[in-house]
């Protein structure tokens, strides 16, 4: 089976549990507690095709500092390690702030993890793989298009392209090489209908599969996921679970369709299992699933 090839950052959450919610301007409020755990869009990722066994690379720069030293040595523990050299740029953290009704909201110090140098990508053999998971927060940066060039140079990889809320920030000459692409899309509601501008998820997946021609996927939160695939269309109930936190839902749920489908899984039950996933990971504190409450998923 080829690898899985996730390009994006892996930080540090820092993650706040507060008591109440969010302070206003000036106002004081209290934590209840906090704690820092390996994160990033790509590593969270990574983690849940990990669950599933299924071959991946995760090329993710670490950079330097405090939280350089405590990326690295946690990815060394779990015994990853990136190709990609240390770049002499301090590495970023995102601070994640979770009110007491488990929403979450971020605040991120972008350091070294989020700026691809072109010729890192020569440290790629295109043969080994054929998906690719690529982030918004990437692309936005002025070296995004050094992600955008190589994969323009191997269109043969499948594409699967979460750019999360950034995605209305990406300069519009970008974000069409990329369509270009035919990426698969992987949205959630609020995103989809902003990009779009459309009222409804249906005809926001439809423009939005005019401009990739492939496939477009759009979690609904409690109410399931919503794909469209230029032919067919369907709504795939979720699970329910207690929300404590719904840090890392979405990335777990990108990462386990790409998981099943690499395990031969139709579009549907891809996304079925993945609804499963993301709603044990909303009903746990963080982003990452533990390989305990994973192997309860039974799947």
């Amino acid at each position: 089976m080829k690898k899985v090839l996730v390009i994006g950052s892996t930080v540090v959450d820092v993650i706040i549990d507060l008591i109440d919610h969010l302070p206003a301007t000036g106002e004081d409020v209290h934590v209840r507690t906090q704690r820092m755990s390996l994160g990033g869009c790509a590593y969270n990722v990574s983690d849940s095709i990990r669950h599933f066994g299924v071959p991946y690379i995760l090329f993710s720069p670490v950079g330097t500092g405090v939280y350089g030293r405590f990326v690295r040595e946690n990815l060394a523990e779990r015994g990853i390690v990136s190709p990609i050299p240390t770049p002499d740029m301090d590495n970023g953290c995102c601070y994640c702030f979770v009110e007491n009704t488990g929403e979450r909201s971020f605040v991120s110090y972008h350091g070294a993890e989020y700026r691809f140098q072109a010729e890192w990508f020569d440290l790629i053999d295109p043969a080994e793989v054929d998906y690719v998971y690529i982030c918004g927060l990437e692309i936005e940066e002025e070296t995004g298009p050094n992600i955008i060039a190589f994969l323009e140079k191997n269109p043969d990889l499948t594409v699967f392209f979460a750019p999360g809320p950034r995605l209305l920030r990406i300069q519009p000459p970008v974000l069409e090489r990329l369509y270009r692409l035919h990426p698969i899309l992987h949205l959630n509601e609020t995103e989809a209908l902003s990009v779009s501008g459309e009222a409804t998820i249906e005809k926001a997946a439809r423009w939005l599969y005019e401009k990739t021609a492939s496939t477009v996927i759009i979690t609904l939160g409690e109410n399931g996921c919503y794909y469209y695939d230029g032919r067919e269309e369907q709504t795939i109930p979720a699970f329910q679970a207690t929300q404590i936190d719904t840090i890392g839902a979405g990335d777990a749920h990108i990462g386990s369709v790409m998981a099943c489908l690499k395990k031969g899984d139709s579009l549907s039950d891809a996304i079925r299992k993945a609804n499963r996933v993301s709603a044990a990971v909303v009903g746990s504190s963080g982003a990452l699933l533990p390989d305990e409450e994973f192997r309860k998923l039974s799947l």
